[in-house]
């Protein structure tokens, strides 16, 4: 068979050789097309605005505040084992406290009953359940159980959900829901707010250092190696000495040191654009220095601009966390995921929720701002465009 014949030669016209059968998209388009094809960056901003949500709107829908207190109702956990009372519907639960509260049949606190008497030779402690009516608390063993008049235990628990303080109570029985809220919304506030100071004040010290060169940018760099290695806590320390406690001070700390990462950022990709074709024909059109950055260099950046944002958050956040934990951050009684954590370390053996639910808030807004400032950085990257 002559080979000339297996093959055919297809027939295409000017018009069909010359479209684009690519969907075109702008710059923005394809950033969000890769951003949202990764399952983790789209996790993570699906947890930021989760987070908004629970901090922003959350607490116009519970009924407490974040400093409102019920000592009677101290230490009370979100799941309950409690007992059968003497009617039906009834039930109480066993404080670490050794106090009976009373429960209803929705797992709603209704009250705290009052301690009748105390029998030390028998172990066991009488409450006023009504008028004539009595409870008995046995103590004798672990754990401390209800009993009968007779001094019969009652070993058979029932687990229900606290229906009245969803996620339980602290040791001064303030609602941790609510203060998870609040706390929630003062370190997303810190960070944001700081974040925003260090992007204006990196971005531009950075851009001139980088663009300008030479001996100029030698002197800027010097100081950011000396802001960097003064320790972060010191500076709150000598603010908190001017200013008073609060949300101010570690703002102004935070915004005082974490924006030299952002300055060297910019200054490695300043360095890197400055002497690109599109600068210097800017530069032989007569565009001022203020246009060049603004216009042409910064804009060319945004990329690593944004994935830096991204990854100062996190930082901002815990670092705002750990000074509210050790004292020196956000004071009492206003709500901090750091001062919750401070709270719960003398009730860490009896009750370890109370350090388990802020600290679990901690570690999502970390891993939501880490997948998002992930996500941005492949979606940026020129290099991964397909």
């Amino acid at each position: 068979m002559d080979a000339s014949n297996k093959w055919e030669r297809v027939s295409m016209d000017a018009a069909d050789a010359e479209r684009i059968y690519r969907k075109s998209r702008t710059f923005f388009g394809d950033v969000w097309y890769r951003f949202r094809h990764k399952p983790t960056s789209l996790l993570g901003l699906i947890l930021v605005v989760v987070l908004l949500l629970f901090s922003c709107v959350g607490p116009f829908f519970t009924p407490y505040s974040y400093s409102e207190q019920n000592t009677k109702l101290a230490n009370i956990p979100p799941v309950m084992t409690v007992y059968p009372g003497p009617e039906e519907g009834v039930y109480f639960y066993v404080t670490q406290a050794l106090k009976v509260i009373e429960v209803d049949e929705n797992g709603n606190l209704i009250r705290q009953l009052k301690k009748d008497k105390d029998d030390a030779k028998a172990k066991r402690t009488s409450f006023k359940y009504a008028d004539g009516v009595k409870v008995y608390l046995d103590y004798s063993a672990q754990p401390n159980v209800m009993c009968d008049a007779d001094g019969n235990r009652i070993e058979q628990g029932i687990t229900k959900w606290n229906n009245t303080y969803l996620l339980g109570t602290d040791q001064l029985g303030r609602d941790i829901l609510t203060r998870l809220m609040y706390g929630t919304r003062i370190s997303l506030m810190v960070a944001f707010i700081a974040a925003l100071v260090n992007m204006v004040i990196g971005i531009f010290y950075g851009g001139i250092a980088g663009y300008m060169g030479g001996r100029v940018d030698s002197v800027m760099m010097r100081i950011v190696d000396i802001i960097a290695t003064i320790p972060l806590t010191l500076y709150v320390i000598l603010i908190k000495m001017c200013l008073s406690d609060g949300m101010l001070s570690i703002i102004i700390a935070l915004s005082s040191v974490y924006w030299v990462d952002m300055a060297r950022v910019v200054r490695g990709e300043m360095l890197s654009l400055k002497n690109q074709e599109f600068v210097l024909a800017a530069r032989t059109i007569g565009s001022s220095t203020r246009t060049i950055l603004t216009k042409h260099l910064i804009p060319n950046a945004l990329g690593p601009i944004l994935v830096t944002v991204t990854m100062l958050i996190p930082s901002a956040i815990f670092m705002e966390a750990f000074m509210s934990f050790i004292g020196i951050g956000i004071s009492p009684p206003m709500a901090s995921l750091g001062t919750m954590c401070n709270d719960a370390t003398e009730a860490l053996r009896t009750n370890p929720y109370q350090l388990f639910l802020p600290a679990l808030v901690i570690c999502v807004i970390m891993f939501a701002f880490n997948f998002v400032g992930d996500g941005l950085r492949d979606a940026l990257d020129p290099k991964l465009k397909k």
